[in-house]
């Protein structure tokens, strides 16, 4: 079938690059004929495909347990946003898996050793890394995940491994030229604020924030910081351990955290988690016991003051 389907498409390709060409003979009506034809085959082929030999396999993918599919194919499959750091971001002098570093990348692999297998880093945009997992295209993502109910919803959340208790929560970055006029959310009415898609400091901006002249997202938040650095934006919200990184390793971008202020944050609902796909519970289960681990030898908390000075020494 894969033969047949792969003629039909260099069939198609070819019809269709001999139309933009403008060649006569695609207006001759027994080559229409045959175009149509074709067309027709091919919607067929999909739709046997579709009523008959996927529906099978995503019969038998949601009916096996994923943790053991992993063991069986001796790897786990990470999805992460490498542009976080200190949890996860990339070290330019290595390469492939390796240039992957942070504390949530040690995480990641640690959770790999417990289980037995190797780790695979795949690097996506942050919506991207969290459609993939409440779709189950990967096996978990570490990505400094906060808890909302929305994530709750379509994926499983792991137990709480960071906490900010002790140490600053989500801020706005602004310029310092703009500290006497930016104080808080009260003061973006006629501003315009930035925050990365899909994360928590959208919804801070969403629940937080009464007016603003406009709110822009991007895929990553180094991303904002650099639209409020070029006048393309005013502030960004922003994790304040984060802004307060990129503000040391760039002295010339002239930018600051708005002192006294920080977003509300629900006590409950405090910790970064790991997203694993709706319904894996024996995955679910080995990752928290991971988590326990880590916490109660103090390994996380060393690994999050290591990489912290890991990132300020490569100037993110």
């Amino acid at each position: 079938m894969y033969m047949l389907e792969d003629e039909i498409f260099l069939f198609l390709a070819k019809t269709r690059q001999n139309i933009l060409k403008g060649e006569k003979k695609m207006l001759n009506k027994k080559y229409l004929k045959r175009f149509v034809l074709v067309a027709i085959v091919i919607a067929s082929l999909f739709l046997m495909v579709g009523c008959g030999g996927t529906s099978k396999n995503d019969k038998e993918k949601n009916d096996s347990n994923r943790l053991e599919v992993i063991k069986e194919k001796g790897y786990l499959e990470v999805v992460t946003e490498p542009y976080f750091a200190p949890y996860e971001f990339i070290d330019p002098s290595k390469s492939g898996d390796e240039q992957y570093v942070g504390s949530d990348i040690l995480l990641a692999k640690y959770i790999a050793e417990k289980i037995g297998v190797e780790v695979k880093i795949i690097p996506l945009e942050f919506s991207a890394v969290l459609s993939s997992i409440t779709e189950g295209k990967y096996d978990l993502a570490i990505s400094a995940l906060a808890y909302t109910p929305a994530r709750e919803e379509a994926m499983n959340l792991s137990d709480g491994y960071y906490f900010s208790e002790n140490s600053p929560g989500y801020g706005l970055l602004i310029r310092q030229e703009d500290s006497n006029n930016i104080k808080g959310p009260d003061d973006m009415a006629d501003k315009i604020i930035v925050a990365q898609s899909g994360s928590l400091q959208e919804l801070f901006v969403n629940e937080q924030v009464p007016k603003y002249k406009e709110f822009k997202r991007v895929s990553a938040t180094t991303d904002g910081f650099l639209m409020v650095e070029e006048n393309k934006a005013d502030a960004c919200a922003v994790s304040i351990p984060m802004g307060q990184l990129y503000i040391e390793a760039n002295p010339n971008a002239k930018l600051m955290i708005v002192e006294g202020f920080e977003f509300e944050v629900d006590p409950e609902t405090q910790g970064t988690r790991i997203g694993i796909p709706k319904g894996e519970s024996e995955l679910t289960e080995i990752v928290n016991e991971a988590i326990k681990e880590v916490l109660e030898s103090g390994e996380f908390e060393k690994w999050h003051k290591e990489y912290t000075e890991y990132a300020k020494d490569l100037g993110l």
